[in-house]
């Protein structure tokens, strides 16, 4: 098991692309620290994680909110060291430019970019003085492309994308490997109420179908794991080969 004995934080691991990652993590042997606003589905992660043989605790936290980064900051320190911090909650808003308020540009920005921003800023100093830590950020291909209806998430993930690169040079030389994940349409939750659509509007990808979580948790293994020791300030590309064509 490639994580054996690290302690892993995983936000938004109640659901889709976050809980697989949890879930993956646990079978490879982390101790997973399961961060999410409800505490019945992070207990739900948890006991699926435990019966899978692997080790897992809810850290309730609502990013969003204020103070909320700085409450998942305690919650996670108060079961030791963090080795793996997985920066995955987010907020997916489809709509236009003109049709976007400032609510929901400040919503989408304060999650999708200052939530991970400052969770690194607590955390990555002391992975920093330990040598050691993996961080890892899950971004989009909407960063990658200029998508209708989809400027201010893809904005918010090339931001999260920069910042990848700023952190790697700035902790690399302490031990501490700072990546991302770049996923394409994924079978969530969150995309069900495409329905068929989301099929329709895959099929014209190499792979010609969406992705399912657990293929995108297989990346956040890779670099989390000891395979991973010379990446740095990377993104790893998972859509099914659309960013290809």
């Amino acid at each position: 098991m490639q994580l054996t004995g690290s302690r892993a934080l995983v936000t938004g691991a109640t659901s889709g692309i976050g809980r697989a990652i949890a879930e993956a993590f646990g079978r490879e042997g982390a101790h997973v620290l399961v961060a999410g606003r409800d505490a019945a589905r992070a207990a739900e992660v948890v006991a699926a994680i435990a019966a899978s043989g692997g080790t897992a605790s809810p850290v309730i936290a609502d990013l969003g909110a204020s103070g909320g980064v700085a409450a998942l900051v305690e919650a996670a320190k108060a079961h030791g060291p963090v080795d793996v911090l997985v920066n995955n909650a987010g907020v997916y808003p489809v709509r236009g430019t003109a049709q976007t308020d400032e609510a929901t540009f400040e919503a989408t920005m304060n999650l999708n970019v200052r939530a991970p921003y400052f969770l690194t800023a607590a955390l990555a100093p002391l992975m920093a003085a330990q040598g050691r830590g993996r961080i890892i950020n899950i971004s989009s291909i909407a960063a990658h492309l200029g998508t209708d209806n989809m400027g201010l998430y893809g904005a918010s993930k090339a931001a999260l994308e920069l910042l990848t690169k700023s952190w790697a040079a700035e902790f690399g030389p302490s031990g501490v490997n700072v990546n991302a994940i770049a996923p394409g349409p994924t079978r969530t939750p969150g995309t069900a109420p495409m329905g068929a659509g989301l099929d329709e509007f895959t099929s014209g990808f190499p792979a010609g179908r969406p992705a399912v979580p657990e293929e995108i948790a297989s990346a956040a293994v890779y670099l989390a794991g000891p395979g991973a020791a010379f990446v740095h300030g990377a993104t790893i590309t998972v859509d099914g080969g659309r960013t290809a064509i």
